[in-house]
C-alpha cells in the first residue's frame, strides 16, 4: 500500500528527531570523559583562608564557599616550596632529583609530562599565567597560553575570565575534554599597594589595613611587618576575586558539573621562615577539591597526607587516561571517593638550588606529630638570603638591634643548622628546635629512617650526604659533586642585607 502524506510527515519528524537529538549525543561521548581544572595561588600562605581559620574572616569568600562543595583537605603540602621547581614536580609527577629540575632548570628531555601524556589521550590543554614556571621541558606544548601580559600583570580577575572563557568556549566547539592550569600570580610580590597598582592590574574587591593583619606565629608582631602584611591581605583578596570570576567561566561554559577541580597554592607565603624553606609553613599548602557526583559536600580530610607528586597519577586515573607508570606519587582518587587509603603517614619536602642559583640543599621528612629537616648545606658559614624578605625582614633587623630573640631567629635563618626537629604539635611555627633533646629520640629515629628509606627509593644525590653527615669534609665534597661551586659564601658582612649585629 503506499506510503500517505500523513504516514511522510511522522516519518520526517522522526528522522529529525534522530538526527537532532541522538546525533549531538553521540558527538559529544567524548566530552563526557572528565575534565581537569588545576588552580594554583602563587605564595599564598595556607591559614589565610577563612575555612583554615583564617584572619580577617571573610578575606577569601570565593574560595570559602568553594570550599564548602567538596573536600578540603588538612594535611596537604607541596613537595619543593618554591615556584618553578613546584611546578615541576606537579608537571611530571617526580620528585625534582629524579626528573632534573633541581631548581630554576629544565626536566631532562625523555621524562613524561602531564601535557604532553593529555594531548596524546585528545585533551585540550590550557594555561592562564606562570607559562615557564610550568613548563618545565622545551618539548611540552600547550594548545593555549597567555601569560602575566595579558593578564593584567597576572593580576586582573577579569581578563582571566575572559581567557578561560574563550578556551572553554573553545573545548565545546571542539568537543574536547580539557586539562587547564590557571595560574594567579598573587599573592606573590610586589605585594598590592591601591596607591600604586602594576600596569594592567585591577584592584581587589576590598583592601585592608595593619589593624586588619594576624602575624603568622613564625614571625615577630612587629608595626613594619604588620604593614607589609597588609598589602599581601589586598593581594589574597584579589587572588580570591580571580578564582571567582574563573568559577564563573566555567559555570557558564557549562563544564562545571564534569570537571574535576582542584585549588592549591605552590608554596608559602613569601616572608622569612616559608617560602623557599622546608619548614612546616614553607610547605603546607590549602588545598581544596571539587568534583560533582564523586565528593560529597562539606568534606573534610584531616588525616591523610597528600602532595604535589601525587597529582599527575591522581589526574590520570581520574579521567582514565594512560600515562607512565614510573612516578614518584600514588593517585588519591579513593581519597576523593572517601575510601581509606594506606601509606599517607609521612610527606617529604627538598628544596635544592634557589632563585639566582645558589645551592641550598634541605631534605624534610614530616608526620602528624613531628618533622625533621636535615640542612647538608649549613657549615657555620653559608650565609642563606633570598628574594622573598622584604620589609619583614627590614623591620625584624631594626628590632634584633635591641631584642636578642629576634637576633637570634635571623641567625638561625642566615646559617641554619645541619639539623632541625619539631613537634608540630606543640609547635608548627618551628620556634624550639628539639635535635638534641633525649625525650624525643625514637621519634627523631623514626623520622631519620623514614627520611634515609625516602631517598634510597629515589635516589637523591643527598643520601650520602645524610649518611656523611657527621663527616663535614665528606659533606662538602658530595656537595661540589652535585651542586658544583658553592655560591654565597664569601660575601663580605657589610655587604649582607638583614646581617646579624656581632
Amino acid at each position: 500500500m503506499p506510503f500517505g502524506k500523513s504516514y511522510l510527515r511522522r516519518a520526517l519528524r522522526q528522522w529529525f528527531v534522530v538526527v537532532f537529538i541522538f546525533a549531538p549525543a553521540a558527538r559529544l561521548a567524548a566530552g563526557d570523559r572528565p575534565n581537569v581544572l588545576l588552580f594554583t595561588a602563587d605564595d599564598l600562605h595556607a591559614e589565610s583562608l577563612g575555612v583554615y581559620g583564617g584572619r580577617p574572616a571573610d578575606l577569601t569568600p570565593h574560595l570559602d564557599a568553594f570550599a564548602a562543595q567538596g573536600m578540603r583537605f588538612e594535611r596537604a603540602h607541596v613537595n619543593a616550596p618554591i615556584c618553578a621547581p613546584c611546578r615541576a614536580i606537579l608537571a611530571t609527577g617526580l620528585y625534582s632529583h629524579r626528573s632534573g629540575a633541581m631548581g630554576f632548570m629544565k626536566a631532562r628531555e625523555d621524562v613524561p609530562d602531564i601535557v604532553t601524556t593529555f594531548r596524546r589521550a585528545g585533551y585540550a590543554t590550557g594555561i592562564l599565567g606562570k607559562v615557564p614556571h610550568s613548563t618545565p621541558k622545551k618539548s611540552m606544548h600547550w594548545d593555549y597560553a597567555f601569560d602575566r601580559q595579558d593578564l593584567g600583570s597576572g593580576r586582573n580577575p577579569h581578563l582571566y575570565y575572559q581567557r578561560s572563557l574563550t578556551f572553554l568556549k573553545q573545548c565545546r566547539r571542539e568537543n574536547k575534554p580539557f586539562y587547564f592550569m590557571v595560574n594567579s600570580h598573587d599573592p606573590h610580590r610586589p605585594y598590592c599597594n591601591p596607591d600604586k597598582l602594576l600596569t594592567g592590574a585591577a584592584m581587589p574587591s576590598q583592601t585592608y589595613q595593619p589593624s586588619d593583619v594576624a602575624t603568622p606565629g613564625f614571625l615577630p608582631d612587629l608595626p613594619g611587618v604588620r604593614a607589609e602584611l597588609a598589602r599581601y591581605l589586598n593581594s589574597t583578596r584579589r587572588l580570591d576575586d580571580t578564582f571567582g570570576k574563573v568559577m564563573q567561566a566555567l559555570e557558564e561554559s557549562g563544564f562545571a558539573d564534569n570537571t574535576l577541580v582542584v585549588f592549591i597554592s605552590d608554596n608559602g607565603i613569601a616572608v622569612p621562615f616559608a617560602k623557599c624553606n622546608t619548614w612546616f609553613h614553607s610547605s603546607r599548602t590549602p588545598m581544596l577539591v571539587r568534583w560533582p557526583g564523586v565528593i560529597k559536600t562539606q568534606q573534610n580530610n584531616n588525616h591523610d597526607f597528600v602532595s604535589t607528586v601525587d597529582f599527575f597519577p591522581t589526574f590520570l586515573d581520574a579521567c582514565s587516561v594512560e600515562g607512565p607508570s614510573d612516578l614518584d606519587g600514588k593517585s588519591f582518587v579513593a581519597l576523593l571517593q572517601g575510601k581509606p587509603q594506606e601509606n599517607r603517614s609521612f610527606v617529604f619536602t627538598q628544596i635544592d638550588s634557589k632563585a639566582g642559583g645558589d645551592s641550598v640543599p634541605m631534605r624534610c621528612v614530616q608526620n602528624a606529630n613531628y618533622g625533621y629537616i636535615y640542612n647538608p648545606f649549613s657549615d657555620g658559614k653559608h650565609w642563606y638570603r633570598n628574594n622573598n624578605e622584604g620589609q619583614t625582614m627590614a623591620a625584624m633587623q631594626r628590632a634584633a638591634k635591641n631584642d636578642p630573640a629576634i637576633a637570634a631567629r635571623i641567625k638561625l635563618f642566615r646559617y641554619r643548622v645541619p639539623e632541625e626537629f619539631y613537634d608540630l604539635q606543640k609547635d608548627p611555627n618551628c620556634l624550639h628546635n628539639l635535635i638534641l633533646d633525649a625525650q624525643h629520640h625514637e621519634a627523631l629515629a623514626l623520622l631519620q629512617k623514614q627520611l634515609v628509606a625516602h631517598m634510597q627509593r629515589t635516589n637523591d644525590p643527598m643520601l650520602a650526604a645524610i649518611e656523611n653527615r657527621e663527616n663535614r669534609a665528606a659533606v662538602d665534597k658530595i656537595l661540589r659533586e652535585t651542586y658544583g661551586k658553592p655560591k654565597g659564601r664569601k660575601r663580605k658582612r657589610k655587604n649582607r642585607p638583614g646581617a646579624v649585629p656581632k
